[in-house]
């Protein structure tokens, strides 16, 4: 049977070397699966595009983001869906080339093709009593042979 609680949540996404740096603070619905298996579902602050940016010459607010996370001791998957313009999906497990896919969607009717990244996991820390607590991610991207750069994820998750 699945429980699920409502805490707060604060989700980093930042490179070790590129000035990259993200940044949610958010309330997440946390489902526990199995003794040490978790869903969390964050849903990410509304984005407001400015007139320059867009056609029409007035403020738009976009769809709010879904951002979901599976989270077990050793793998950890990452799906965002839901503003329109991009998506993405991350598979990361301790020392294993996982994958990172992106889908950029256009106001075309077409199917539009993934762009498909491969992703080292260095490290992989969680932090669980009875529920997660800490999630720490150090990891490499790549595109074929070439390193996009170094990234860590951390997660906290309030009591």
């Amino acid at each position: 049977m699945l429980t699920q609680h409502r805490k707060p949540v604060r989700l980093y996404i930042v490179s070790r070397d590129l000035p990259i740096w993200s940044e949610v603070e958010t309330t997440g619905t946390i489902y526990q699966k199995s003794t040490d298996q978790f869903h969390l579902v964050l849903t990410e602050p509304r984005v407001n595009e400015s007139a320059s940016r867009r056609k029409g010459g007035s403020t738009v607010t976009t769809t709010p983001r879904l951002i979901w996370l599976d989270i077990s001791p050793c793998r950890i998957a990452m799906t965002m869906q839901g503003d329109g313009k991009v998506s993405y999906r991350h598979l990361w497990q301790r020392g294993v080339y996982g994958f990172s896919r992106y889908w950029l969607q256009d106001d075309s009717t077409k199917p539009n093709p993934s762009l498909q990244l491969r992703n080292f996991t260095r490290t992989l820390w969680l932090e669980q009593s009875p529920f997660p607590k800490l999630l720490q991610l150090d990891y490499e991207l790549w595109s074929e042979k070439l390193q996009l750069g170094s990234y860590v994820l951390h997660l906290e998750i309030s009591d």
